[in-house]
């Protein structure tokens, strides 16, 4: 006989299932033991990410070291390629006094509390020419002359030892090797001038301009070279830098050197004579009622003067030894104080000799090419408006 169901007893909702306190126990031990798993697994897990995260900072840190020594050998290296062309024209490529001075700017910036040096591969230090064409781009062919420098600082095994890192058992790396690349140069595509922010600063610009055709023959070494320049002296001799009459002498373009107004219409004596002491002013920027700069032709048209009056003589005199800036031209026209300049480019030059009394053949205001830092320069970053002895203050490129 089958019991009634309806009989059977049901269990009250309302009481708990009672456990034993052994099993109660148990499960106390069971959980305790699982958070402890799970919070050394944790721990390590953020004591592994806590080791990588110093480790990554640290080799961000040394990476920015190494930039920053990059870039003072990199400049170091780039002054003392200016310098070393100011000395001499035939230096292009030998690279020991630039390497010296880039080893010494790299070695006063540490990285890692360790001084740096420069290996000594062409891949760790190159003279070279920097140009804006094409995007910018550094090359060692010197098709356009010697303008930067590129150095590369490397903490290595094989040279200057890799970064320690702190956490090497944790994270099975016990060092980094880092290098970094900087490319600093002097800029020669100078495109014109900016005015001065002030009335007591000047620009460097001789206000006598010199044709083109003779400028290039200078460069190319092909007229006299019976002055030189050393000791602040100018004395007899030769030093590689060849020479020209900056007076007018003879038949053809040279016949129509002569000045040109920067700053009002037929500069007066007075006007040149302060210009060839001082430069060319902020005054006289805004007196010549345009930009000192080539228009999109490429060129800058200045009205001038043929001839070179005596009047100016003692000024000249005065800055014999000293570089200045002049413009280069190719044509003029007219004749007299309506002559009209087509300047193409501006040049860096030194004043050797002053004579402008006697006769005419006796006359002469003799220049040589001189390496000059062009202030206030107006750069041209498509390229052009390439100057063989004027560039800008070293500047970090690349």
């Amino acid at each position: 006989m089958f019991p009634n169901p309806l009989l059977v007893q049901q269990p009250n909702p309302s009481q708990k299932m009672q456990c034993s306190p052994k099993l109660r126990a148990i499960q106390r031990r069971t959980r305790r033991g699982s958070a402890v798993v799970l919070g050394l697994f944790l721990a390590s897990s953020l004591i592994v990410l806590l080791a990588v995260s110093l480790d990554f900072g640290f080799i961000v840190v040394s990476q920015a070291e190494l930039r920053r020594s990059a870039d003072a050998a990199a400049m170091a290296a780039c002054w003392e390629l200016f310098e070393q062309q100011n000395n001499s024209p035939a230096y292009a490529t030998a690279d020991g006094p630039v390497r010296n001075a880039a080893a010494g700017a790299a070695a006063l910036n540490s990285v890692n509390h360790t001084a740096p040096s420069i290996g000594s591969t062409s891949n760790d230090l190159a003279i070279g020419n920097y140009s804006f064409a094409n995007g910018g781009q550094f090359s060692t062919s010197l098709t356009n002359g010697a303008n930067a420098v590129r150095v590369r600082v490397a903490r290595q095994s094989g040279l200057n030892g890799e970064v320690p890192l702190f956490f090497g058992a944790l994270t099975n790396r016990n060092s980094q090797s880092l290098q970094q690349h900087s490319v600093a140069a002097m800029i020669n595509n100078v495109k014109g001038f900016y005015t001065p922010a002030t009335s007591t600063e000047t620009v460097q610009i001789l206000p006598l301009a010199l044709d083109l055709a003779t400028w290039q023959s200078v460069v190319a070494g092909s007229t006299t070279d019976n002055f030189r320049y050393a000791q602040n002296q100018v004395t007899s001799g030769s030093d590689g830098f060849y020479e020209c009459n900056l007076y007018p002498q003879g038949t053809g373009s040279p016949g129509n050197r002569g000045t040109v107004d920067i700053g009002g219409q037929n500069n007066s004596t007075a006007d040149l004579s302060r210009q060839i002491r001082y430069g060319i002013s902020r005054q006289d920027f805004i007196d010549l009622g345009k930009p000192l700069e080539f228009d999109q032709n490429g060129v800058l048209t200045l009205n001038g003067d043929t001839g070179i009056s005596a009047g100016i003589k003692d000024d000249l005199a005065s800055i014999i030894g000293q570089k200045r800036m002049i413009p280069i031209y190719t044509s003029v026209s007219g004749n007299g104080n309506n002559a009209m300049y087509t300047i193409v480019r501006f040049e860096g030059v030194r004043i050797l000799d002053v004579k402008l009394t006697g006769s005419m053949s006796t006359k002469r205001v003799t220049i040589q090419p001189a390496k000059m830092i062009a202030r206030y320069a107006i750069l041209s970053t498509q390229g052009g408006f390439t100057s063989d002895y004027l560039v800008s203050p070293v500047m970090i490129v690349e």
